[in-house]
């Protein structure tokens, strides 16, 4: 099954999707609560996937996802934020984000969207 990397700064928000990813049978690899931390597990972990929040401390969801694509370009984030404006979406797919998911979300909607990315 793939493995997920979360990435959120809130610790309750990284429960919520761990709880629905790991009872679908995901591994959840690591946790980061910033961008900086993100890059840094991305590194020592490279996941298979990465959900990503875009409004963060230190760095935001974004400039992390724009850091990741450098180290590898093929890897697959799915942004996860609040913001459902059309602008951010539209930033995110622009940045190279390989899909969206908007808070407040049902659990079959981040499944639909992991299994999407799984494929």
């Amino acid at each position: 099954m793939k493995r997920i990397l979360i990435v959120d700064d809130a610790a309750f928000m990284r429960v919520v999707l761990k709880n629905i990813l790991v009872k679908e049978g995901y591994e959840v690899i690591a946790e980061a609560s910033n961008g900086v931390e993100a890059i840094e597990k991305f590194n020592e972990f490279k996941p298979d996937i990465v959900t990503m929040d875009i409004t963060m401390p230190e760095m935001d969801g974004i400039v992390a996802l724009k850091e990741i694509l450098k180290i590898d370009s093929k890897a697959k984030v799915c942004m996860v934020s609040a913001m459902g404006q059309e602008s951010i979406i539209l930033e995110s797919v622009k940045s190279g984000a390989r899909d969206f998911i908007v808070k407040p979300f049902s659990p079959e909607d981040v499944l639909t969207k992991m299994s999407r990315l799984s494929a």
